[in-house]
């Protein structure tokens, strides 16, 4: 039994996030169609994380076993061949039967697009947050580096099932930039872990205190253990991109 890793990008429009549910569309179960049908048996795929519905990827990392003796520039051939266009396997490797790509990724990077110019191009708007209303970008570029460092996230954490088994909500922030690129405001964050929806909240609370109704000192106190302040808002799923899953073996 081979144990393999790959790195996948897609477009997560059409897709109702990672994680397999009943009667929808979602990435873990097309990559599980294909690579069941290449197999002859069914296969599990193992993700790096469970991306939000309509979140886009550019370097997912997941793994699955596989008994058929398939090289794996073939297997990367046939699974771009019959997954669908928005879909696509960038690499694939030989991984130790041990791996697994969440419980051993040691940080990740997402990357959130927001479109600041008066007209969003057809083309563009499934992949930004278009944004033209004014916004005091200074106070929002100071407020994300508030974030950097080891903070309990909770108030920035929408409500997940998992929560009843009572896990620490603590992450360990090693950068959180916002910055201008031409027509965009990019905000890049790299993490030791993400918990449901926090890049979409955390994006959601720099824009309040870009439109003046939230202060710097706002999102220290939502950093303080205890806090109560409900998450949120927000920013829409479109804008945000998994950007990349780092290993400690790495070079």
């Amino acid at each position: 039994m081979r144990r393999i890793r790959i790195t996948v990008s897609y477009d997560g429009t059409d897709y109702h996030g990672w994680q397999v549910q009943p009667g929808v569309a979602t990435i873990q179960r097309a990559l599980e169609e294909v690579l069941s049908e290449i197999e002859g048996d069914v296969v599990h795929v193992d993700g790096s994380g469970r991306t939000d519905a309509g979140v886009h990827a550019l370097a997912q990392v997941a793994a699955f076993r596989l008994t058929n003796p398939i090289p794996l520039p073939n297997l990367q051939k046939a699974m771009n061949r019959l997954l669908p266009r928005d879909i696509r396997v960038l690499d694939t490797a030989e991984a130790q039967e041990s791996f697994h790509p969440r419980y051993d990724a040691v940080a990740k990077t997402y990357e959130y697009r927001l479109l600041r110019a008066d007209i969003c191009s057809p083309f563009e708007r499934r992949y930004v947050y278009h944004y033209p209303y004014p916004l005091d970008e200074a106070r929002m570029i100071q407020a994300a580096r508030v974030l950097e460092g080891e903070h309990d996230f909770t108030a920035f954490a929408a409500a997940d099932p998992i929560d009843g088994l009572g896990r620490s909500k603590v992450r360990r922030i090693f950068s959180s930039c916002l910055t201008r690129d031409g027509d965009r405001l990019i905000y890049r964050v790299r993490g030791s872990g993400f918990l449901k929806h926090m890049v979409r909240n955390i994006v959601g609370v720099l824009l309040e205190v870009g439109k003046g109704n939230l202060v710097a000192d706002s999102i220290a106190a939502r950093l303080k253990p205890g806090c109560k302040i409900p998450a949120g808002p927000s920013a829409p799923a479109r804008g945000l991109f998994l950007v990349s899953v780092e290993y400690a073996d790495q070079s």
